[in-house]
């Protein structure tokens, strides 16, 4: 299997993390047990590589669900707080973060910074 996609796809989320300060030791554990989870699964799918970036990052925001609450946190919208999610569902290929809310694109993967 290439490993490209999978060092790109922790570079990308690893970016989002630290974009919104949740880049703890608990964060990147996840982030890195998610991309080893799906390193497996990428090697019995080969064609799914394009999906594996987005993947990762429901992973981590799943992980992020259970021990640290909701992550990435909608910033442009007014009112409740709400989350960003990934589109397409799967993750792929061209993955961006979606406002709940609105539905709008806030950003492509990686991008939560910018």
């Amino acid at each position: 299997m290439d490993t490209l996609p999978l060092f790109d796809a922790r570079a990308r989320v690893l970016a989002d993390l630290q974009a919104r300060n949740h880049a703890t030791a608990e964060a990147v554990s996840l982030l890195e047990d998610a991309v080893s989870a799906r390193e497996w699964w990428a090697d019995q799918w080969p064609e799914g590589e394009v999906y594996v970036a987005g993947l990762v990052a429901q992973d981590v925001q799943d992980g992020l669900f259970e021990i640290a609450g909701r992550w990435p946190l909608c910033l442009t919208c007014p009112g409740p707080e709400h989350s960003l999610y990934i589109q397409p569902d799967l993750g792929g290929p061209d993955p961006v973060w979606i406002c709940e809310e609105s539905g709008d694109v806030v950003a492509p993967l990686g991008g939560l910074g910018d």
